[in-house]
């Protein structure tokens, strides 16, 4: 659950990558090769899987004690202090899809590229109490 004060014994947890996004939208640009115009349509949604092939790996999710901290190789890119969290929404994990969560200053989007069980996981052990639209 979310705490107003994170729990100092909790321990960083990176999540693993998945790349089960990246290749259904590899699939689904497949998909459109009978289409009309064919390349065309296939072309911009298989190069958009190979960028999200490649952020798969890439990028990484570290949930801290008391921060969520995005990683790019070993660069730190931005980190998510849970005091600031006012919601957050996994949609359709099962595809995967998005992970939703909105700050005091702002709403991200993420794709889940990551493996979806973990994910909930550290997000009902660390801001659980925030998840909104429960199925």
């Amino acid at each position: 659950m979310h705490q107003d004060h994170p729990n100092p014994n909790l321990e960083a947890v990176s999540l693993s990558a998945n790349p089960r996004l990246p290749l259904l939208v590899l699939l689904f640009s497949l998909a459109l090769l009978p289409l009309p115009l064919s390349p065309w349509p296939t072309l911009p949604v298989a190069l958009f899987s190979l960028f999200l092939l490649l952020q798969t790996y890439s990028l990484r999710l570290e949930f801290c004690p008391d921060t969520l901290v995005v990683w790019r190789g070993g660069q730190e890119l931005r980190r998510f202090p849970y005091s600031d969290w006012q919601a957050w929404r996994l949609f359709a994990p099962w595809l995967p899809g998005l992970l939703y969560f909105r700050e005091v200053k702002s709403i991200h989007f993420l794709p889940i590229l990551f493996d979806p069980q973990q994910l909930r996981a550290q997000l009902e052990l660390r801001v659980g109490a925030l998840e909104t639209g429960k199925p």
